[in-house]
């Protein structure tokens, strides 16, 4: 009986360890989307294949595998090495099946454990549940992210939100590497209802790009019989073709470069500024190559790393996006104008970059110092805490001030600004405010207005004038300025998406002002901290500086000594109604045609915003 039971006993053993040592033999995720979606190959492909673009293309179009799995099972990455290995396998013979060379895989994903479940990845976050914990059951991204992310707007948005959400996560694990990968992950998966194969979400969050006419197998084909017929004739042909372009495309690279650094750079230093030449090795030291982990901001016009110089300096480089509207002898004219800047409330620049290459192309950068606060838009956010006390707004806005007045009045010609707004605003370690990002700064001649073709500037901040008609002005930024004062005083965003009856935040303070209850426009963390008088001061002067009409908008001069106390405030003007008023819509129901000033000129004014300016 005994060795019965030892007999037994053995058999249970051993087939438990078999049973535990089965591995995965497939894919718990279902890749068949890869062959069928309609995104954008062509930087995989021969015969000149973009390796960056080609793997930032893979990593997003595996992410939309990983992202369901998520969905599935809750869980950010796959569970063990082989299965990541078999998945990648199998994303090999997908992607090869779209005439892609399937070495870019293992080129791309050298390692498989990259994407296997480790609580070392990003503060120890593995499941759904871990983020929740570490985050807080809503966060940015489920107020965000939650759309139509074809939606340009919301889509920047939603890129605010994740890059707030992922900066809470670094601060968390400042080792983390893929914090920024979880929180898109995340937002396609869990936030956005319409999920990661959606175009939007993935075009959006996931950043793929796309195919604007999506594929076609008839045209696969005609393109097969073409190159089968052609292939005797012209594969020498196209042999030299490819040598000559690359040959002539690199000299026309060189030249351009060479000119460039010959009109604005010169002997390592740009010329009467002080500013530095950086080679672009240097500032891939500084940045640990650019790494994900070293970015602390993204926008419309470029994307900002923390970078370490190798004296110790902290810098902030900003790497710019728009190459195709601005030459090199242009952007060398700009980088001129912003080096001769110098005041304590406009932040310095402290050198450029030019760079190019065969595999990454042309790119710019300019290198700043870094401000440790951050913006003035995340001291105000939700993950900020609205921890700005009385004292520290009233000099953020005096700060401001001063360094438009700068711009406007000391600088021959003047300079006007065009983007102020709170994420243009800057705080280094003493909380002292720097106006920053001059990418969109215009000379102008002194004394005179001036017509654009091309408004820039950013939803909500924009003067009327400026969007309606190219019309810039001093008071253009003064308009912007006081939107930003109504935002400090109130700790509100410029534009009230939760209140559908009222959308700017001049009209919400205008109607609170004009019943007599200033006092209600002041965020709560600060209604018991300063004199009332004089906080009522500053937001009289913000409703003043944000007028509709820019006859009735003081200059930045008369503002600053408004806000200083040296002159009284004047009477508010009468202004449009506001749009959440039944007049607003009763005179668009009748087509009132009236002049500027009337609710029917700040519909205009709206609707050109969404087709006129950028999101930054």
């Amino acid at each position: 009986m005994d060795k019965q039971v030892v007999l037994l006993s053995l058999l249970i053993f051993f087939f438990t360890v078999s049973i535990s040592g089965v591995s995965s033999t497939t894919c718990p995720m279902d890749l068949s989307y890869v062959e069928t979606f309609p995104w954008d190959a062509s930087s995989c492909r021969d015969p000149v294949v973009d390796k960056e673009h080609c793997c930032q293309a893979l990593l997003s179009v595996i992410g939309m595998g990983l992202a369901e799995h998520l969905k599935n099972t809750s869980y950010f990455q796959l569970p063990d090495e082989n299965t990541s290995s078999i998945c990648l396998s199998d994303f090999q013979t997908k992607v090869s099946a779209l005439s892609i060379n399937s070495s870019l895989v293992p080129y791309c994903f050298p390692r498989a454990s990259d994407f296997v479940t480790n609580a070392s990845t990003c503060a120890g976050i593995i499941t759904v549940d871990d983020w929740k914990s570490k985050v807080g059951m809503i966060s940015p991204l489920d107020t965000s992210c939650n759309g139509d992310m074809s939606d340009q707007t919301r889509c920047s948005l939603c890129t605010d939100a994740g890059l707030k959400v992922t900066s809470h996560l670094n601060s968390l694990d400042p080792n983390g590497t893929k914090c920024f990968y979880f929180t898109v992950l995340y937002a396609s998966a869990i936030v956005n209802q319409y999920g990661p194969t959606n175009l939007g979400t993935a075009g959006c969050i996931l950043g793929l790009p796309l195919s604007v006419k999506g594929s076609s197998n008839r045209k696969q084909e005609l393109k097969l019989v073409f190159g089968l017929v052609g292939a005797v004739t012209g594969v020498v042909l196209g042999f030299v073709l490819i040598l000559v372009y690359r040959k002539w495309d690199k000299r026309r690279k060189e030249d351009k470069y060479h000119r460039s650094v010959e009109n604005g750079v010169r002997n390592s230093v740009l010329p009467n500024t002080g500013a530095k030449w950086f080679r672009i090795s240097e500032l891939e030291r500084a940045t640990g190559k650019f790494s994900q982990r070293n970015m602390v901001g993204q926008g419309g016009d470029g994307v900002v790393y923390k970078g370490t110089l190798s004296d110790g300096t902290v810098v902030a480089v900003k790497e710019i996006f728009d190459l195709e509207t601005k030459g090199d002898e242009d952007f060398c004219y700009e980088v001129e104008i912003i080096s001769k800047i110098k005041h304590r409330n406009l932040l310095p620049l402290r050198g450029c970059c030019i760079s190019s290459d065969n595999l990454k192309g042309k790119r710019r950068f300019l290198v700043y110092d870094f401000m440790p606060n951050g913006s003035l838009s995340y001291q105000l956010s939700v993950s900020g805490a609205n921890r700005l006390t009385w004292p520290q707004r009233k000099n953020i806005i005096l700060d401001v001030a001063k360094g438009l007045a700068y711009l406007h009045y000391e600088i021959k010609p003047p300079i006007y600004h065009r983007d102020i707004k709170a994420t243009n605003i800057l705080l280094d370690s003493k909380m002292k405010a720097k106006v920053s990002d001059f990418g969109l700064a215009k000379q102008g001649n002194d004394g005179q207005s001036h017509l654009t073709t091309r408004v820039a500037g950013t939803y909500g901040y924009l003067a009327p004038e400026y969007a309606l008609y190219g019309q810039l002005t001093e008071k253009s930024d003064v308009y912007s300025f006081g939107i930003v004062i109504l935002e400090i005083m109130s700790g509100r965003k410029v534009l009230d998406t939760m209140n559908s009856s009222v959308v700017l935040i001049t009209d919400w303070a205008w109607t609170l002002a004009k019943s007599g209850n200033v006092e209600d426009i002041f965020d709560q963390s600060i209604k018991e901290e300063g004199p009332e008088k004089i906080m009522e001061r500053f937001v009289l002067v913000g409703i003043l500086c944000a007028h509709a009409m820019v006859a009735l908008r003081p200059t930045i001069a008369e503002a600053l000594k408004m806000l200083e106390g040296d002159i009284d405030i004047p009477q508010l003007p009468d202004r449009p109604v506001p749009l959440g008023q039944e007049a607003f819509h009763s005179s668009l129901q009748h087509g009132l045609q009236t002049s500027v000033g009337s609710s029917s000129y700040f519909s205009s004014y709206l609707a050109s915003y969404s087709s006129s300016t950028r999101t930054t």
